[in-house]
């Protein structure tokens, strides 16, 4: 199975917003992650993880967020996002193609889809 079959609409926001507000967004909208994009290219995440290390801080999202993003490409197969995901210790990883977001993928959308993943490479 590929990723883009199971991926998932990311949700973006400038690089202003407030640490408070990232917080907001991402409990009203019950996500786990927020990205920055800038002319269309991904330039950051800031993850629930990384508001708790700033908790009660006056700071912008791009004061915080990860800057060097690890993504995949919209073709690779879930097993490829899997081990991406186990080898650098992230829950998400957002697509990309061309350079340009167009979705995210995350432990537990591959989990809904676990019976799809190769046997092989969870008993490993």
């Amino acid at each position: 199975m590929k990723v883009k079959e199971i991926m998932q609409s990311a949700f973006i926001v400038e690089k202003d917003v407030s640490l408070k507000d990232a917080a907001k967004i991402m409990s009203d909208k019950g996500i786990g992650s927020l990205l920055v994009v800038f002319n269309k290219k991904l330039k950051g995440i800031v993850t629930e993880k990384d508001l708790m290390r700033n908790f009660g801080k006056d700071k912008k999202i791009s004061e915080i967020m990860t800057k060097n993003v690890i993504t995949i490409e919209p073709n690779e197969n879930i097993e490829t996002a899997l081990s991406i995901m186990m080898d650098k210790k992230i829950k998400r990883l957002p697509v990309t193609k061309n350079d340009s977001l167009i979705g995210i993928i995350s432990i537990p959308d591959i989990a809904a889809h676990a019976d799809e993943v190769a046997e092989d490479f969870l008993i490993e």
